[in-house]
């Protein structure tokens, strides 16, 4: 186990877990990130995934661990072996610890908005062939089947967005649309996933280069519905967002994709503003802006790719050939 001689706390973030900036006894730099409540039964196999991950991008791009583009997962354990150095949380009786190689970076969202467009394509790019990797670990065998696991989460968020308080205009459309098209989950594969891949999970390092941060909501299922995130990057940029299609797929994108992703965003839409109530008034207004967005981007769920993807852009070429 690491030994550290001194950590500092880290605030950003969505999430209830604690996250530190941890000096090692090694002189090493660590992110420490404590999740404390119920152990999830999958956490270990999650983490040795993510360690799965690291090894097929290092070996795939022939580069040494140090310069693959994700967070680099060292170790983890239970609460108890870390509460003499977190005093903060000893409070906390269950839960578990990770602990990352630190990845030095800026936020990938300001970065890339300045970006030119031809840049952003290129980032967008090196994003899916990164994602296209991290689903190259295969989910264990006794996963429970995805149609069934995914409609339990339909039910529940049909539920929610009928509960909701807060009238959104567009979400009828994003029912009707799931109604029509659950079918679409039948036999989908499961590997490994991220569970959170947007622009607010990357960071860009002093060199450009991309790495993918924030591994805590990893988990195992249909690997395409990683791309229900692709609204905040598509807002963004549809450069960036076209890239990270066409990266994923070599520009070789199938037709069900498209069908799988506007099913994944309805789902994801219809719970959007449920989620943003208990955040106030700020964050209810910018999923009822974005899922206004959805639903213009599909012409209101009647065009199966979204109007923000380029394909691939004229500019792209020139820019090769600059290079």
């Amino acid at each position: 186990m690491i030994k550290y001689i001194e950590k500092t706390p880290i605030t950003q973030g969505w999430s209830d877990d604690y996250k530190y900036f941890a000096l090692g006894a090694d002189g090493k730099k660590y992110l420490l990130r404590v999740t404390p409540g119920r152990v999830n039964p999958d956490f270990i196999t999650l983490f040795e995934a993510q360690k799965k991950c690291a090894s097929i991008i290092s070996a795939a791009e022939n580069i040494p661990m140090q310069q693959v583009p994700m967070s680099i997962p060292i170790e983890c354990g239970k609460l108890d072996d870390i509460h003499a150095f977190c005093d903060d949380i000893r409070q906390h009786t269950e839960g578990t610890y990770a602990v990352y190689a630190w990845a030095d970076g800026g936020a990938a969202e300001p970065a890339v908005a300045v970006m030119p467009a031809a840049e952003q394509y290129a980032f967008g790019l090196r994003a899916g062939r990164v994602l296209k990797y991290i689903h190259e670990v295969p989910a264990p065998d006794n996963v429970q089947n995805w149609e069934k696991r995914i409609n339990v989460s339909i039910e529940n968020k049909l539920r929610l967005c009928r509960e909701c308080s807060i009238k959104n205009d567009v979400a009828d459309s994003f029912v009707e649309y799931i109604k029509a098209n659950r079918h679409l989950l039948k036999n989908r594969p499961q590997t490994f996933r991220h569970g959170d891949y947007h622009i607010g999970n990357f960071l860009v390092n002093d060199s450009g280069e991309l790495i993918v941060i924030d591994f805590n909501r990893s988990d195992f299922g249909d690997p395409w519905q990683e791309f229900n995130r692709l609204v905040w990057s598509a807002h963004l940029s549809p450069y960036f967002a076209s890239g990270i299609v066409n990266g994923y797929f070599d520009n070789a994108v199938p037709p069900e994709f498209w069908k799988l992703l506007a099913l994944y965003t309805c789902i994801n839409g219809i719970a959007s503003v449920p989620w943003a109530v208990r955040f106030g008034e700020e964050e209810i207004q910018v999923m009822l802006r974005q899922t206004r967005e959805v639903y213009e981007w599909y012409n209101g769920m009647t065009n199966e790719i979204p109007s923000w993807y380029i394909g691939v852009p004229e500019l792209w070429d020139a820019y090769t050939e600059n290079r």
